[in-house]
């Protein structure tokens, strides 16, 4: 059995249907966008060192357009301007790199969903839903190479890694189902089943990062926003907070 994405079992195979196209890994769309990379994921941590942050953006970079096994420690280096001898100085193997970004994406992708359904909970379910699905969806469009790396390398995590990302996975999750099932009790949402709803809603923000290019028609703040007025008529939402789009 493989890793959950938001419920669902995630298989080699599925894992490489998501990320290839003919056979190949995706070529990385925004590769002009620092922003795609890590850009502002890494505002959040003063203590990494100047040399780390380069080998983490190379790896988000080498593991987007080729895939975490078609990635070499080489590869690595080299975007980095190092020597494979000077990537070992931070992090002992390619897998350590992959974890620590995987923790780092993750940890800010959990807590943009704590801050935008609000710590307080004052705000009806529906109004706080709309924004934490704008927020989640325009993060993975913002920073589409490390969202996808996060979420589409999961099987490539070893044991111990997997367990401790697959439980901020489910925090995330479980916080979202909450307020789902808040606005099923205040009659403002009417959905059958709240878990699998929850799970639909985050597994389409999730693949936004997938297939989102930042040469398309929207930005990432405008399909927040669409994905939002979605996510809430799939909740049965009685009304939608609406905001023109510029």
């Amino acid at each position: 059995m493989g890793a959950a994405v938001y419920g669902r079992p995630v298989t080699k195979r599925l894992l490489t249907a998501s990320v290839t196209r003919g056979g190949g890994p995706v070529k990385a769309v925004g590769r002009r966008d620092p922003a795609a990379a890590l850009g502002g994921v890494l505002g959040g941590l003063p203590g990494l060192s100047p040399t780390a942050r380069r080998l983490l953006e190379a790896g988000v970079w080498a593991f987007a357009e080729h895939g975490y096994h078609a990635t070499t420690t080489r590869d690595i280096a080299t975007r980095a301007g190092l020597s494979p001898a000077g990537l070992y100085v931070h992090y002992p193997s390619k897998a350590a790199l992959l974890t620590h970004l995987s923790s780092i994406g993750h940890d800010a992708a959990a807590d943009l969903v704590t801050r935008s359904l609000g710590p307080d909970g004052s705000a009806p379910a529906e109004v706080r839903l709309h924004a934490m699905v704008a927020a989640f969806v325009a993060w993975h469009a913002e920073h589409h190479l490390v969202a996808r790396v996060v979420q589409y390398e999961l099987n490539s995590l070893d044991a111990a890694a997997l367990s401790a990302i697959t439980r901020v996975r489910r925090r995330m999750e479980a916080q979202v189902e909450a307020v789902v099932a808040d606005g099923v009790s205040q009659g403002t949402l009417q959905v059958d089943y709240p878990r699998q709803a929850t799970r639909a809603v985050m597994s389409l923000a999730v693949d936004v990062a997938r297939w989102f290019d930042p040469a398309g028609r929207e930005s990432p703040r405008q399909l927040g926003r669409i994905y939002a007025d979605l996510a809430l008529r799939m909740l049965g939402a009685r009304t939608a907070p609406h905001e023109e789009l510029p």
